[in-house]
């Protein structure tokens, strides 16, 4: 066991936001292994934060106001953001010293990121932090967590944001769902799509992403090169280009379970490629903690290699079971990717308005962010080559239902002023905070995608296959621009004639109707009329 230094009795203070409690049914089975080693990142200010917000809100506001692409505010390249914003040799100096004076290692220094990692056993961390790591045994899988808040040095209070990956429980879920083996009563017809029809309903743009990098975000799971070749063999379309990267943990590992993290590791990798098979996929793999998923997201936007202009996340939970210190940190990199003009794409989640936590209102996080586009769930029919219908999707509690609502922590952006929130009892009230989703696509597994998981033929739904279709879709737009669309928020808010409005159905707190929704935003997309508004 790692020796524990005596440190001078150093006046502590909690970490704001930094507050824990068990996972809902969870069980105590006893302290964490003291000897235990574990990793831990530690998240600051990064420099100069507030011009970072200045930056962003200046390309969002000549985005709303229609100007010119040679007026509208320029996107920084990654060595343009790590000169201007990475976290201070001073601030990192002063982290470390911390933690070398509680025996913790430093595995990696990331400045762009404003981030440190740090090693160390579970009793270091646990006298570094002032937390009593312990087991927990819940319905997610067994964990190790904490209750209560962390506490670190008065003197960093303005430097450390966040701590997190002391409690390592599963923090998102993958929002896709399995076609069933049967039909709902409610719906009369069962039928799927290969992706490319869906760019042909869509009309996305006659090009392939060529020149673009896609990134996708997934915790845990993987893909078998031999099922790609097979899949897009059988479609037609040309094997793209697929590079996976390992954030934490081992990276691409298919475990052969089509209805675990392969199923959706694969849907998003087939629904991207399908429809932007010369685009560069790039996947980054991490392990589903909350500070796993942060790093994979840093990852992505910062990687000055492959350089993504895309990235789609179909991972999420509730608000409520989020910190508000990790929420934070999210933020910030997904703020820091409008600033460097990365449109990121998030699934809205799979369990209507409650989102798995109660009935009325709860948004999944991170497509409640205001720097994410948040993706719905539509249900769609075709004749021939044309939409028959799309409704929301809602197959009752048992098949799912679209997520969306009113985020409970982030403010009303600018661009959603003066929208009006529909309830499925008909009442109208004006929106107040976030609004979620921002745009939708078919999503309900009745009507969902044909893919190839684990050797076998699936039809998979949920709004996991929402958020790469849009990546797909801008990836196109951005081959036809010349260049990145980047954040796309404000822009979409005044282009309601380049939709498919949805005007039907309800996710249960919420109803459709006429204009941006909380069930199907602004609704799916109206490919080329988006191509040329943007």
């Amino acid at each position: 066991m790692a020796k524990i230094p005596k440190v001078q009795n150093v006046p502590k203070i909690p970490l704001a936001g930094s507050e824990r409690s068990i996972v809902s049914g969870a069980r105590c089975i006893g302290a964490a292994v003291p000897s235990e080693q574990i990793e831990v990142t530690i998240v600051m200010r990064c420099n100069a934060d507030q011009e970072l917000c200045d930056i962003v809100d200046s390309q969002s506001a000549s985005e709303r106001a229609g100007a010119p692409e040679a007026t509208q505010a320029a996107h920084l390249s990654r060595e343009e953001f790590a000169r201007k914003f990475s976290a201070t040799p001073q601030n990192i100096a002063r982290v470390v010293t911390f933690a070398r004076d509680h025996g913790l290692q430093v595995v990696r220094e990331n400045p762009a990121c404003s981030t440190v990692t740090l090693s160390g056993s579970v009793a270091q961390f646990n006298q570094a932090f002032d937390v009593d790591l312990q087991r927990y045994e819940s319905h997610l899988g067994n964990y190790r967590g904490r209750t209560g808040v962390v506490k670190i040095p008065a003197e960093l209070q303005d430097i450390v944001t966040a701590v997190i990956g002391l409690d390592d429980r599963p923090q998102a879920h993958a929002h896709f769902r399995l076609q069933p083996p049967f039909r709902f009563a409610a719906h009369k017809v069962s039928t799927s799509f290969v992706p490319t029809q869906l760019a042909s309903l869509y009309d996305f743009p006659d090009n392939l992403g060529k020149g673009q990098c896609i990134g996708i975000i997934e915790l845990g799971g993987g893909y078998q090169a031999a099922d790609l070749q097979t899949y897009f063999s059988k479609l037609g379309v040309a094997l793209p280009d697929v590079t996976s990267v390992a954030v934490n943990g081992p990276g691409n590992q298919p475990s052969g379970d089509p209805n675990g993290a392969d199923g959706e590791v694969v849907l998003d990798i087939e629904i991207i490629g399908a429809l932007a098979p010369e685009a560069h996929i790039v996947v980054y793999f991490s392990t589903n903690t909350d500070a796993g998923f942060l790093n994979a997201l840093n990852s992505a936007v910062h990687d000055n290699v492959n350089k993504p202009s895309v990235i789609s996340i179909s991972w999420g939970s509730a608000e409520p079971r989020w910190t508000q210190q990790a929420m934070q940190a999210f933020n910030t990199a997904l703020q820091a990717a409008a600033a460097m003009g990365v449109t990121v794409c998030v699934a809205s989640g799979d369990s209507g308005s409650g989102d798995g936590v109660a009935s009325g209102n709860n948004v999944d996080f991170p497509a409640s962010s205001p720097y994410a586009l948040a993706c719905g769930g539509t249900r769609l029919l075709a004749a021939g080559n044309a939409i028959e219908s799309e409704v929301v999707w809602n197959d009752g509690t048992q098949g799912g239902a679209g997520g969306g609502g009113v985020s409970a922590v982030f403010a009303l952006p600018p661009w959603q002023q003066n929208l009006i929130l529909t309830g499925s009892n008909g009442n109208n009230r004006p929106l107040l905070k976030r609004g979620v989703p921002d745009v939708a696509g078919n999503a309900d597994p009745v009507t969902g995608y044909q893919v190839y998981i684990d050797g076998s033929d699936a039809v998979v739904g949920g709004t996991s296959a929402v958020a790469p279709l849009w990546a797909a879709l801008f990836a196109r737009i951005n081959t036809a621009k010349g260049s990145a669309v980047g954040f796309v928020n404000p822009t979409l808010y005044q282009q309601q004639a380049a939709f498919h409005d949805v005007t039907q159905g309800n996710n249960g707190y919420y109803a459709a109707a006429p204009g941006w929704d909380a069930c199907t935003g602004l609704g799916s997309p109206d490919g080329k009329k988006l191509a040329s508004v943007l």
